[in-house]
């Protein structure tokens, strides 16, 4: 099995809540009659409009989400990527490698209900300085314990990009998925685990900063919050 990771914009006058109707209603049952497991949508929908001052986008327009689904081989995506070319303006898809070092602490809603929280959806670019090896080691060594120790995260998923999968895709790397509680992704306060601690916060936030610098370009890291539906198992 392989894992495929497509990043979706909506139709130009789509709304928010068009999306995520159209998406759960007809795209996600396509996917799965056609061979898609593992199916997971992560929407800009209407739930997470009040977040929206969380994203980082160089992107115009910001993308609206992303499609992800294990398939029995990669080969045989084409009518799967038919179907997201269907309901979608444009995407732009990836096949990765996932791990998953942080599994899912939330119960598990109804399908497709839902999931509690916000995940935020960053994808990374590797800076020019870094051999793919020593960018892969400091993101999946070094960078993974501080994330998990400055941030209140409930989930954590890596998908290191294999190749693209769609001509001109943008040249990222990572895809990272972060699971938080919804209040957390606008307060600093809760993002950090800072407990109040205006001291603590800055140890955390600089950490975390820190970090990052040593295997990215802060600039050009795109992060969104989205709402997250799990639609087959």
């Amino acid at each position: 099995m392989e894992k495929l990771c497509y990043l979706i914009w909506r139709r130009a006058g789509q709304s928010p809540e068009d999306l995520r109707k159209r998406a759960l209603d007809e795209l996600a049952p396509q996917l799965v009659e056609r061979g898609a497991r593992h199916l997971k949508l992560l929407l800009a929908d209407e739930h997470v409009l009040p977040a929206r001052s969380a994203r980082l986008t160089r992107l115009d327009p910001p993308l609206d989400g992303m499609v992800s689904f294990w398939l029995a081989c990669s080969d045989d995506r084409g009518p799967l990527e038919e179907a997201i070319a269907a309901h979608t303006v444009r995407r732009e898809g990836y096949l990765v490698v996932e791990s998953v070092p942080l599994p899912d602490s939330r119960p598990v809603a109804p399908a497709p209900a839902r999931m509690p929280g916000i995940v935020m959806l960053a994808c990374l670019e590797r800076p020019g300085r870094l051999s793919r090896e020593e960018w892969i080691r400091r993101w999946h060594h070094d960078h993974k314990t501080v994330a998990l120790e400055t941030q209140c995260t409930f989930l954590y998923v890596r998908n290191t990009v294999v190749w693209p999968l769609t001509e001109g895709a943008p040249p990222y790397e990572g895809i990272v998925e972060e699971g938080f509680p919804a209040e957390a992704v606008t307060d600093p306060m809760l993002w950090y685990k800072a407990g109040g601690s205006e001291e603590r916060l800055r140890q955390n936030m600089g950490r975390m900063i820190e970090s990052c610098r040593r295997f990215l370009d802060l600039e050009s890291v795109e992060s969104h919050p989205l709402s997250e539906y799990r639609v087959e198992a």
